[in-house]
């Protein structure tokens, strides 16, 4: 990861952010594998890519946290899957997340501002 940051040219405060959220993330890991194993139907947590793995367990860590609305946390989780990984990951993650944010009593018919409609 830090080679990538380094190499990546982005602003310094982006890279910050990335490292804090990094952090956090796997330093709740095993909370966040808990949740994504309940919601990873006939996959173990181990044998999912590398990427979708890492995509999903940011996306909880965010989820959990309320950082940001949650169709904005699953659309930029599916956006990253689609880039990064297989053909499948972007309907695989964003039915993951889906669960997971029912699962935390988040409203699921929120617009892109977390407001109800």
């Amino acid at each position: 990861m830090e080679a990538f940051l380094i190499d990546s040219k982005e602003p310094a405060g982006t890279i910050r952010l990335a490292r804090q959220v990094a952090k956090a993330t796997f330093g709740q890991l095993t909370e966040i594998d808990q949740i994504l194993v309940r919601h990873s139907r006939h996959w173990e947590l181990g044998r999912l890519a590398l990427v979708d793995r890492n995509i999903l367990r940011l996306a909880t860590w965010e989820l959990v946290t309320r950082k940001a609305p949650y169709a904005v946390i699953i659309s930029e989780a599916t956006r990253l899957a689609q880039e990064f990984s297989t053909v499948d990951s972007p309907r695989f993650v964003n039915g993951v997340l889906d669960a997971v944010t029912k699962e935390l009593g988040q409203d699921t018919k929120q617009d892109s501002e977390g407001k109800p409609v």
